[in-house]
């Protein structure tokens, strides 16, 4: 597990910063329920895999992601500074 509550509280470019430490860590893919235009790039540009999902709880989101129920996003699924 990684902390990232210093992005979450990132006045401007949190997606990009969690898209970074993602990047850093050598994922692979990612799994999330929202991601913005400016991180979709990052991970895209990082070769990551990214599958959004509206599971209610992170052990369902990875329940779907393995059992291969999610769909490989194709772009950003919200807007840039949403809230």
């Amino acid at each position: 597990m990684v902390d990232n509550e210093q992005n979450l509280n990132a006045a401007q470019g949190a997606g990009i910063q969690s898209a970074e430490t993602v990047a850093r860590l050598g994922a692979k893919a990612l799994v999330t329920g929202h991601c913005g235009p400016k991180a979709f790039r990052v991970l895209l540009m990082a070769g990551i895999k990214i599958f959004n999902t509206d599971a209610p709880t992170v052990a369902e989101a990875l329940e779907k992601y393995r059992a291969g129920k999610l769909t490989e996003a194709k772009g950003a699924n919200v807007e840039g500074h949403w809230a």
